[in-house]
């Protein structure tokens, strides 16, 4: 065993070399020298790559792999040698006072190596390497753990009573006690061993809650999969350099080795965390044939395309040709989603007395991304605290369905059925997409209060019940032109929204179908009722939804000319001489918004007018619904003014957006004569 211990630890310094470990350790050791201070503990970190080690020495690759504690001890001595050899570090005494932390950067792509929390059996006593994946659910604070430190025998004439024969380090799954405790004794004469407390090196340390991904479908709270599962989150430790790496809500790929960690009579599966990497959401590489065949025959319009997008949309849930602005801003709601910051965003927020139907419409749409999450009543919209469940009564934030998210949507159902505290707080979240988690100290046994500032990277998504209170938004005497009674819910929430619309009960001629539609589903849930359902799949809208949400357009000179011109001009317009302009400081952003999700939806990478008049169009006619009707005077339903049923009425539509365009062009021209359009 000595020879081949003696061979393995050949291998590794001709791998270090090799690799530049060895050059990189040289370097980390000249950092120690030069401060000329004494440690218990020389902690170095050394990359592996198991492929190249195990094609140098399959017996040390595999001894890596299931072995690393041991395999860490191989390394250990190798770079003991090199620092008496080399003359790197004074001030080391002993092998001992050297801690190698091997840091694998991949592990063989079998079954073998990854580690499932919804299977079972859960190896948590192996010690080697596995690979997980999961989201974050919570995260703890940052605290102290004790990373190395050293004893000194109590007997004044034992030789260990000085220098660094006794040094101890955490190993992975080590509780504190492990590491430190007051009932070690000397194995030369028994006497107890004292902590030298001058050299107790202490690093950081943060427990994180991992749950598989799968639980992103059951939160969807509607799905095609009717697949069934067991999901169960898990604790993982991050350390040291790793410590504040995972933000809460991410999805992370990470190696390590599970532990079990003792508290009292319970026992917790966890993960001692070695490398983690970041899972990039994959976009679809492609669009349905039947999309891009529907493409190339709306090719002659700017607006055919979307149009039919939005009226055959969601057919397994209502009749196409229904409910078509909204499926639109659904849609283009849908393509305005990512996982990067200071992105677009684009929520919705819906004014209904048919919350059964829109209901069932909204659920079925988020199922269409990856993380559409439906909010639970019983549970917490954002972020909150709550003690750390390991026994330490240290905070844990908890990420909630906001976080949870990222990336995708929100639905939180009726808006009316929130009180003000957790209104105000979307209120806060919608104008800076952040929210601020208060940590207070005392409760939580730190020195201070604190305050840590989460990420919203979602679109939200609600609907008013104008049923669910006595008074009903109507029109009235009093109000403006168009301008519905908003009372139920606080003018500057509503504002946060990017796009307020209201779903009127579809006409008597469009009740009909629906009532059928209904009946059918009720009857038979799986039937297929129109053609188009077959031809334009749930699926299909799915990949659809992928590839165009991550599309990169860019604005035109020409389509920001008119989306400046017409905020400058309704700005002018929409006053009043006590509050100024009714217009809210990101109608801006959110036309921008608007303009780069119908170009997304068109399967565009450049917003042309055509795209900026059709939001400016859902603009005015949100802004109507709350301030009433400008001069621009836009009709009850701007972009869908009459049924969509044929090849002449997509012509007629046409005609009718461009007497639009025309139209707005001389509202600029009126109210905003400083800015350059394209006169047609």
């Amino acid at each position: 065993m000595h020879r081949e211990i003696q061979k393995m630890r050949e291998i590794a310094l001709v791998y270090l070399d090799r690799s530049g470990g060895l050059q990189k350790f040289v370097h980390d050791c000249k950092k120690y020298n030069d401060s000329k201070q004494s440690y218990a503990v020389y902690r170095f970190i050394i990359s592996i790559n198991p492929s190249d080690i195990a094609e140098l020495d399959a017996t040390l690759g595999n001894y890596i792999l299931h072995n690393p504690i041991q395999a860490a001890q191989i390394f250990q001595s190798v770079c003991f040698i090199a620092v008496k050899t080399l003359s790197l570090i004074e001030q080391l005494q002993t092998e001992a006072q050297i801690s190698i932390l091997l840091k694998p950067t991949h592990l063989p792509p079998l079954p073998s190596y990854v580690l499932s929390l919804s299977a079972f059996p859960f190896n948590y006593t192996s010690q080697r390497y596995y690979m997980s994946e999961g989201v974050v659910i919570a995260m703890g604070t940052v605290t102290k753990y004790t990373q190395g430190a050293r004893f000194l025998c109590t007997e004044e004439t034992c030789p260990f009573s000085e220098g660094f024969r006794y040094i101890r380090v955490h190993l992975p799954g080590a509780t504190e006690s492990a590491t430190v405790r007051n009932d070690f004794v000397c194995s030369l004469c028994s006497s107890p061993l004292q902590e030298d407390m001058k050299f107790r090196v202490l690093g950081d340390k943060q427990m994180v809650e991992m749950i598989d991904a799968k639980v992103l479908n059951a939160l969807k709270g509607y799905s095609n999969d009717k697949s069934h599962f067991r999901i169960q989150a898990f604790t993982v430790f991050l350390r040291d350099e790793l410590a504040n790496k995972m933000k809460i809500g991410d999805h992370y790929k990470i190696i390590g080795i599970p532990a079990c960690v003792q508290n009292g009579l319970q026992a917790t599966a966890c993960i001692e965390v070695n490398s983690i990497q970041l899972c990039k959401p994959s976009g679809s590489s492609f669009v349905s044939d039947n999309f891009k065949h529907l493409l190339s025959l709306t090719s002659s319009s700017c607006w055919r395309f979307t149009a039919i997008l939005a009226n055959i949309f969601a057919s397994q849930i209502v009749p196409p040709g229904t409910y078509n602005t909204l499926k639109l801003a659904i849609l283009l709601s849908l393509v305005q989603t990512c996982e990067k910051e200071n992105t677009d965003y684009l929520d919705l927020l819906i004014v209904t007395s048919d919350t059964l139907v829109i209901d069932r419409l909204l659920n079925y749409s988020i199922c269409l991304l990856p993380r559409g999450i439906r909010h639970p009543p019983s549970s917490e919209i954002f972020p909150s605290v709550s003690k750390d469940k390991h026994g330490t009564g240290r905070a844990s934030i908890q990420a909630c369905s906001a976080v949870l998210a990222k990336g995708g949507i929100c639905y939180i159902g009726d808006l009316s059925s929130y009180k003000k505290d957790k209104l105000e707080l979307l209120q806060s979240v919608l104008e800076s997409r952040t929210t601020t988690v208060f940590i207070p100290g005392k409760k939580y046994g730190e020195a201070a209060d604190q305050q840590v500032t989460v990420s919203v990277q979602t679109n939200f998504w609600s609907f008013v019940d104008v049923d669910s209170s006595s008074k009903k938004p109507t029109y009235k005497d009093n109000f403006l032109i168009g301008q519905m009674d908003m009372s139920l819910i606080p003018p500057s929430l509503v504002d946060g929204f990017g796009l307020l619309i209201y779903n009127e009960f579809p006409s008597c001629k469009l009740s009909s179908p629906l009532v059928h539609h209904i009946l059918k589903k009720a009857i038979n849930p799986e039937a297929m009722l129109y053609k188009v359902s077959q031809q334009f799949r749930t699926q299909d809208y799915e990949e659809f939804i992928l590839f165009a949400k991550n599309l990169h357009v860019e604005l035109s000179s020409e389509a920001e000319n008119l989306i400046h011109g017409y905020y400058l001009a309704s700005r002018r317009v929409r006053r009043d001489s006590i509050h100024g302009s009714t217009l809210s400081a990101s109608a801006l952003k959110i036309l921008i918004s608007l303009s780069k999700a119908h170009t997304k939806l068109s399967l565009r990478k450049k917003v042309r007018e055509e795209d900026a008049l059709i939001a400016i169009l859902l603009f005015e006619s949100s802004l109507t619904l709350k301030h009433g009707k400008s001069a621009l005077c836009v009709a009850p339903n701007p972009v869908f003014p009459f049924d969509l049923s044929d090849e002449n009425s997509l012509q007629q539509r046409d005609s009718y957006l461009m007497q639009c365009h025309q139209q707005l062009l001389k509202f600029i021209g009126a109210y905003a004569p400083g800015i350059h359009t394209n006169e047609e």
